[in-house]
């Protein structure tokens, strides 16, 4: 292994099987090194240049010549790219291409994040040429063929914060016939910027959008899909402009059945820019201040309340799984440091908006498949024969008697969700239900969507930042015109591939055979599943960097917390005031052995009994923080712990989990479980701690880096 790098492309020769009859190789071939720059901090020791990798996946230290600085100075954050690859008796060299700055300057963990995870952050220079060409508002041959909708009060509701608008929907009451056949409804309209009619394919805009294939989020900072021109300009629906837009014009049952929809390109005029807040406010109150500015269109937000409400009846119908999960909120400062981390709260304006984009998919996806027309369908699949098997051992172990069948339907899981809202764990149990089913992926192969019981399922509504929705604004396009959408080849087939799928994720079977045209578009779909979790993982490494920035400040500091995950090496904390997560290892639980029970997930006292299960709450001190590795350990306060000992019996602490659950759970912290592996295996399950349990982790010494 001395000889390879993270990220090459090798091949293995089995040579033999451990215990578990897990085989293990030699690496006997390197096929393929990837050219990526590699991003570090740039030291001086003994003497001697090295750049410490930001990624410790690359487990060495790359040499750098005294002539192959460029102007870095020693602790700054440089990019640097491999001049000699390793070998059995010599480190990598390499020469730096890029300072990025100090590791404190404000912005700096985005800016190592988009180099690791190679996110393209600069458009092409065609892009922008491009970009620049194109007109500033609506030119007459832009309105032709289309549906003139302007004077309806169509309006958009986004956050507070939010830029670019690429949804607007209205709504009315519906009623057609007399007398017995008389029907009342509502006609609901999703209009959808169309960015198809700008971002045309085979030009230089397609070309950086399908290489990004989504839009990437992170605290104060968007790196979009397209250029501002068209993001923030003439793809967002501004109020009291005219933009060009895809339209999903339906009408709605009284019991949310969609009886009928058409879609259709359009001439739209937002009538206003409202925000969730704002929205939730006059439906809560339509004689408050926030109903008597927005008079016009209070019906029409009325009419669209009624149509989610509608809406939710055939979600429960269909028995859609609905979880209760915290997602948070980082509240940065000027600076780009976390001011306070806070729970992201959904109202009624955020779950209305929801399901009327929904419903606009599902009618995107029908559209497609009732014209045979290759696309691709957002795929979800239930959980595995394995992770049934899990998931149903832990709710047994937590006294929940609901079964699970052999094949488990969308209904089942929703009802254990129901049947658990109550209790003071459902977190814990909602969190399990989440991981027992697999990642929604993009692929030509329709198998539906698990967790919202759809047969077909399609991304229509966000053109803006997804590459997926664009492709099917073509293919709807192609189809209204009577012709056939054919996605290009050579875009493709140019494109580096895609990471092959992890052990657990959806994996979707297509057919056996499979036409060169559906080979392109599972290409297609590869492509944009691996990109959208890659911008998943950039994010995630940005926020974990802040968050061990902001609890930098908090060392020492005492906190209640909640028991979030049980490993064989300590346990996962999340700290209830302030929404961070950390590591108590096992060596800080207190003098005697505790075991790791695989069955129940949790740590037991082979002395005491004590038990620590996911749910227990306790309080624990900060006790360290490694910024590069992204890790915060605690340790625990024991006479300060919220409830007894941790819990002596069985009860809604107590979970299980298997060895496949478990590196679930630790890939889903972004690899920061498997830094700690090392320190896991020393245990083997269990660890004498005496002698050690007053110790803060802090006084321990900290790992030092191998060089070669």
């Amino acid at each position: 292994m001395r000889a390879v790098l993270h990220r090459d492309r090798v091949r293995v020769r089995v040579v033999r099987y451990d215990r578990k009859g897990r085989p293990e190789g030699r690496v006997v071939d390197i096929v393929e090194r990837r050219k990526a720059p590699i991003i570090g901090r740039l030291l001086h020791e003994a003497g001697i240049w090295l750049v410490a990798p930001e990624d410790r996946r690359y487990g060495q230290d790359i040499m750098i010549p005294k002539n192959a600085i460029a102007d870095a100075a020693v602790g700054q954050v440089v990019s640097i790219e491999l001049t000699e690859a390793p070998s059995m008796y010599s480190q990598p060299m390499g020469r730096v291409v890029e300072v990025l700055g100090e590791i404190d300057d404000p912005g700096m963990e985005i800016e190592i994040a988009v180099r690791k995870y190679e996110v393209p952050h600069r458009f092409s220079p065609e892009a922008l040429a491009q970009a620049a060409t194109l007109p500033d508002k609506l030119r007459p041959a832009d309105r032709r063929h289309r549906v003139d909708l302007r004077d309806v009060p169509l309006v958009t509701i986004d956050g507070e914060d939010a830029r670019d608008f690429d949804d607007a929907v209205y709504c009315e009451a519906f009623t057609r016939g007399r007398g017995k056949s008389h029907f009342e409804g509502f006609r609901l309209i999703v209009a959808i910027a169309d960015v198809s009619h700008y971002v045309k394919p085979g030009e230089p805009i397609d070309a950086d959008a399908y290489e990004r294939a989504t839009s990437v989020y992170f605290p104060r900072r968007v790196i979009p899909m397209l250029p501002e021109k068209l993001s923030n300009g003439l793809c967002s629906l501004n109020p009291e402009q005219d933009r060009l837009a895809m339209v999903c014009d339906m009408v709605l049952g009284s019991d949310g059945a969609i009886d009928a929809y058409q879609f259709y390109p359009a001439v739209i005029c937002s009538h206003a820019r409202l925000t969730y807040t704002e929205v939730a406010a006059v439906l809560a109150n339509t004689r408050g201040p926030e109903a008597q500015k927005r008079g016009d269109v209070v019906p029409h937000l009325l009419h669209l309340h009624e149509a989610y409400r509608a809406l939710l009846k055939q979600r429960a119908k269909r028995g859609a799984v609905d979880f209760e999960t915290t997602e948070t909120q980082i509240v940065c400062d000027e600076n780009g440091h976390i001011e306070k981390i806070v729970p992201r709260t959904r109202n009624e304006a955020h779950k209305l908006i929801e399901e009327a984009m929904l419903a606009a998919n599902e009618c995107a996806a029908g559209f497609i498949e009732s014209a045979d027309h290759p696309a691709l369908f957002r795929v979800h699949e239930g959980p595995t024969p394995e992770r049934r098997v899990t998931l149903q051992n832990y709710l047994r172990a937590l006294g929940i008697g609901l079964h699970l069948s052999d094949d488990p339907t969308p209904g089942e899981i929703q009802n254990i969700a129901l049947a658990t809202k109550d209790r003071p764990d459902v977190t814990q149990i909602h969190t399990m239900l989440l991981r027992s089913m697999q990642q929604a992926v993009y692929t030509s192969a329709n198998a539906g969507h698990f967790g919202l019981a759809y047969g077909a399922y399609a991304h229509f509504t966000s053109p803006i930042r997804r590459y997926p929705d664009l492709l099917v604004h073509r293919v709807i396009k192609a189809i209204l015109g009577e012709k056939r959408y054919q996605l290009d080849a050579g875009l493709v087939s140019s494109m580096p591939p895609a990471a092959p799928r992890r052990p657990g994720k959806a994996t979707v079977k297509p057919a056996k055979v499979m036409s060169k045209e559906l080979e392109t578009w599972e290409t297609a779909g590869a492509h944009c599943s691996a990109n959208e979790r890659r911008a998943d993982e950039a994010s995630r490494d940005v926020e974990a960097w802040l968050k061990c920035r902001f609890m930098r400040e908090h060392l020492g500091e005492e906190y209640a917390g909640t028991v979030s995950a049980v490993t064989s090496f300590g346990l996962f904390v999340t700290l209830d005031a302030l929404y961070v997560e950390g590591l108590v290892h096992i060596t800080e639980l207190g003098g005697e052995y505790y075991r790791f029970d695989e069955v129940h997930q949790e740590l037991r006292g082979e002395r005491s009994g004590v038990r620590y299960g996911v749910g227990t709450r306790v309080r624990v001190q900060v006790s360290r923080v490694d910024l590069d590795g992204r890790r915060i350990d605690f340790r625990l306060v024991r006479d300060g712990e919220l409830s007894p000992p941790a819990s002596r019996t069985r009860g809604a602490h107590a979970a299980t989990a298997t060895e496949d659950l478990l590196s679930v759970q630790e890939a889903d912290r972004a690899g920061k479980a498997a830094t700690r592996r090392k320190a896991g295996k020393k245990t083997g399950g269990g660890a004498s701690t005496s002698g050690k349990a007053g110790k803060p982790a802090r006084d321990r010494k900290a790992p030092t880096r191998t060089r070669r």
